[in-house]
């Protein structure tokens, strides 16, 4: 676990827990204004989560050659997550234009 100081650590663990913190904060959100649209959102969080946590694990146990594809996933996700947060925000985009549309 040497791999990180402590408060480079404090930094990315804070990073994921907000992160997450903010999926369940426009989750709900969603839910309490019925604007559906906003759940696309957090889907598209979910991808960049991914790729944080599999970084943490990575640098947990030291950056091992052996798991180095758990940088590369990190990669791959961090451009899926890109990709679905346009797809979201188009999404929210395109439900403003037509105004609220409220769950059942």
């Amino acid at each position: 676990m040497q791999a990180l100081s402590l408060p480079t650590w404090i930094i990315h663990i804070a990073s994921v827990v907000e992160w997450t913190l903010a999926i369940a904060l426009v989750w709900r959100y969603a839910e309490r204004t019925g604007e559906r649209s906003f759940r696309a959102l957090c889907w598209g969080m979910l991808p960049a989560l991914v790729g944080a946590m599999a970084v943490l694990v990575w640098h947990y146990f030291d950056n091992r050659p052996e798991l180095a594809y758990l940088g590369q996933l990190q990669a791959a996700m961090t451009l899926l997550g890109n990709a679905t947060l346009a797809f979201a925000a188009y999404l929210i985009y395109r439900s403003a234009r037509r105004g609220p549309q409220k769950a059942p």
